[in-house]
């Protein structure tokens, strides 16, 4: 504050005697020596140490105008005494209202950026509330993309159980390693975001207590200048500082003041956008990776459901070719059973005609004749012979037909049980358990 300087006003001098009236004022001491002095012997002793009477006027005369040019000084000096005391009580009761306005308008400045401190404080403890909200929503949907995944490796090594050769790369197994796939990136999106969200939170909240601590300093110096701007020459605690005029080398200008301060909101600020654009982030990430999952799960039921139909299918499709394998055995089995009494059947007449034969190879001498009836012996058993043949041929290829439709059979039944076993980990595994998937809500993190 710059010192005001004492301006004094020059009163008009009081009046004066004339001149003329002045008694005159001797500066020479008076002589013994005129025509009216004293001499001889006779006066020596009474003229030694006396003064004339010019001398005693002339003392007088001193006396007197050095009382009345004191007087006429004093006279001054006090006069003016009151002008500069009149002048000064004016000047520093002016003065001390003129601070008592300049503390009043500091006393504003500081509850201005006080009151943009505290709101600056209160939507960053807000939005770091909001953020923390968010940050338990990234934390429930990480640990709700532990089921799917747990779901999908579950399905992937029950699916390793299949038996050949329905141990296939099918188009449900491609879903579930790109579903398997899907959730590691978004655990791993979802972790990255959950470190990114926890940093915003240290830094608002590092931005928050510096607000605070400028708050406080606020607080302190408004209360400090309020009290100042209370007191007054009637105040009893006011006393005597005669060091505190002097400026602090560390002192702040009103400008580096309200620029701390202001520097202070505008990182606030800064940092407050910055969470609220990562808020903004986090939920369009969650809706997106939980839309994501579910129309990824939703493309595995549906693969799952369109492989169980086609081993649905390629079941009763064998199951009704086993059936005719089944009847076609047991005809098969009536076939052999009906050439071997075919054959059977041979025996006797090939036996009646061969016996014939025999007998007849005993005729004696010409009667031994070809004859007709011999021609028809020996035909007979050669057609008997090869209808034998025939039959045993017939026979041998039903028989190794009926082999054949045995192993068919039991190729088809264990394909059969192949079938259901697929079916059987497809349907009561795979699909049973993924009816466990999390809902959409879930892995949006809302519960």
């Amino acid at each position: 504050m710059a010192q005001t300087g004492i301006l004094l006003t020059k009163e008009p001098a009081p009046q004066t005697v004339p001149v003329s009236e002045l008694p005159m004022r001797v500066y020479e001491p008076a002589l013994n020596t005129g025509p009216d002095s004293s001499c001889g012997l006779a006066t020596a002793g009474f003229r030694a140490a006396k003064y004339l009477p010019e001398e005693w006027h002339q003392n007088n005369y001193r006396q007197y105008h050095e009382a009345f040019a004191d007087r006429d000084h004093s006279e001054r000096c006090r006069l003016e005494s009151q002008n500069v005391a009149a002048y000064t009580a004016e000047l520093a009761q002016r003065t001390q209202e003129d601070s008592t306005v300049k503390v009043g308008e500091r006393l504003q400045d500081i509850h201005f950026w006080k009151s943009e401190l505290q709101r600056e404080i209160e939507d960053l403890t807000a939005e770091t509330d909001l953020l923390a909200a968010q940050k338990l929503r990234l934390e429930r949907a990480l640990d709700a993309t532990e089921l799917p995944y747990s779901i999908a490796m579950d399905n992937l090594q029950c699916r390793e159980r299949r038996l050949p050769p329905d141990l296939v790369r099918d188009q449900v197994e491609a879903e579930l390693l790109k579903e398997a796939e899907l959730i590691r990136n978004i655990q791993e999106l979802l972790k990255r975001t959950l470190k990114q969200a926890i940093n915003q939170m240290q830094l608002n909240r590092d931005q928050k207590q510096i607000c605070e601590m400028d708050w406080s300093d606020k607080v302190e110096t408004y209360n400090i200048d309020e009290k100042c701007g209370r007191y007054n020459n009637q105040s009893t605690n006011i006393q005597f500082h005669p060091s505190s005029s002097k400026f602090e080398d560390s002192a702040s200008t009103p400008e580096t003041w309200a620029k701390h301060s202001h520097d202070n909101i505008y990182r606030a600020e800064r940092e407050k956008l910055a969470s609220i654009n990562l808020r903004a982030l986090i939920d369009n990430i969650l809706h997106d990776t939980a839309e994501d999952l579910r129309m990824q799960c939703d493309t595995v039921n549906e693969a799952f459901a369109k492989r169980c139909e086609e081993l649905e299918d390629a079941k009763h499709k064998l199951e009704h070719h086993l059936q005719k394998i089944l009847k076609e055995i047991g005809d098969q089995e009536n076939n052999i059973a009906s050439l071997k009494q075919a054959i059977k059947d041979k025996e006797m007449p090939l036996k009646v005609a061969q016996t014939r034969l025999y007998d007849r190879s005993f005729r004696p001498n010409v009667d031994l004749c070809r004859d007709a009836a011999q021609f028809r012996l020996i035909s007979e058993v050669e057609e008997l012979t090869n209808s034998i043949e025939a039959l045993k041929k017939e026979l041998l290829q039903s028989e190794q037909a009926l082999r054949n439709l045995e192993d068919t059979r039991m190729s088809l039944e264990k394909e059969i049980a192949v079938k259901a076993n697929s079916l059987f980990i497809d349907r009561q595994k795979c699909m049973a358990h993924r009816a466990r998937y999390p809902t959409v809500l879930k892995l949006a993190g809302y519960q």
